[in-house]
């Protein structure tokens, strides 16, 4: 049993979209159809379907043919050249990763950080904002922390941002939220999915709702790469800038018709109810969550095991076959985690994951 936190268990039903006969992305005129009916299913999800953003302009949604890291990368890409300066704001691992990305594509990244366990650094940014001789032209933040069970309270830092001068673009990370958390899209410019978390699709898909004042950002700063590259997913009325991973977008238009057919509040209130399900019985089982209960994401539980989570992670799938994550980076063997995600944000699959934790702990 598949209880990771990405990728996620796919239902049935998007299994059999994906044993249809296969359809040509390039010359066969259903396929656009699907994508067309794919981005509106997802516009709904980012709740910009009929919300214009807080700087009054619209937001296009596009899905490009690549893993989630794709869309992180590509936002630097598309919006990085030499010189540019970017405010990275990070407490985890992916907050970290924006500015080596900026770095990559020869930007100059400020890193504001506080320890993975910690909230977003705000007083550490407000100093920084006010700083008269720094003028930052994109700033980065992550919403879930997925390697620590972070969610993050976006609002205060994107409220500091936009009483500094407003001009700043912001890209958001929000791959293990969209669609089981609310994510305050309005106020992002490039705000970041991906297929394989709460929708439940395979893995192959980055999602993006870009606003009109970053399209124009990228128009200027007119990147060369062609995969690394919104730009030329803005328009596909003409075709795709490369042949798109047909199979992977039935799979994730099917995912995402579920979502809607059971309704936003709906899917929302289950990913808290598995969530809240997870910590009652880690707290019966005297486990500590990594991040404290308020930031905790309803997505995904990590439970702070230092020096157990690789032991108990093979004891359970060896012995009761249910797959969970540890951590990452330096944490790698200190947390294991539980992805109460999509498909898998139900009591009962919870129960049964925490019944083989409790055998073999």
């Amino acid at each position: 049993m598949l209880m990771t936190p990405g990728p996620t268990a796919v239902p049935t039903p998007v299994r059999d979209a994906m044993s249809r006969e296969l359809i040509n992305p390039d010359v066969d005129p259903e396929f656009n159809r699907i994508y067309d009916r794919l981005t509106d299913r997802l516009a709904t999800v980012y709740g910009v379907d009929a919300t214009d953003g807080a700087d009054g302009s619209a937001r296009d949604v596009v899905v490009p043919g690549g893993e989630g890291i794709l869309g992180l990368e590509a936002a630097i890409a598309s919006l990085v050249k030499p010189g540019t300066e970017v405010l990275c704001l990070s407490n985890g691992l992916y907050g970290d990763g924006f500015a080596d990305f900026v770095e990559s594509y020869g930007g100059e990244a400020t890193l504001v950080a506080a320890d993975y366990d910690e909230s977003l650094p705000l007083a550490e940014l407000e100093s920084v904002l006010a700083d008269d001789e720094r003028d930052f032209d994109v700033a980065t933040l992550v919403h879930c922390e997925t390697p620590t069970g972070t969610l993050n309270d976006l609002g205060p830092a994107l409220d500091l941002l936009a009483e500094a001068d407003g001009e700043t673009l912001t890209v958001v990370d929000a791959v293990s939220s969209l669609g089981g958390v609310p994510v305050p899209t309005e106020r992002i410019d490039v705000c970041l999915g991906a297929s394989q978390k709460c929708f439940s699709a395979p893995p192959g898909l980055t999602t993006a709702a870009i606003s009109d004042r970053a399209w124009d950002a990228m128009t200027d700063r007119d990147p060369h790469s062609l995969y690394t590259n919104f730009l030329p997913w803005r328009d596909t009325s003409e075709g795709f800038p490369y042949t798109h991973l047909t199979t992977e977008v039935v799979a994730l238009d099917a995912a995402l018709g579920l979502w809607l057919e059971e309704g936003l509040d709906a899917v929302r209130e289950r990913h808290a109810t598995a969530a809240a399900r997870c910590r009652e019985r880690g707290v019966e089982l005297g486990l500590d969550l990594y991040s404290a209960p308020e930031r905790a994401s309803p997505t995904v539980t990590a439970f702070y095991m230092p020096g157990r989570a690789g032991e108990l992670q093979e004891r359970l799938r060896e012995e009761h076959d249910v797959l969970l994550a540890t951590g990452l980076g330096d944490l790698a063997g200190d947390i294991l985690r539980i992805g109460h995600m999509g498909h898998c944000a139900r009591v009962e699959r919870v129960d049964e994951t925490m019944d083989a934790l409790a055998d073999v702990l």
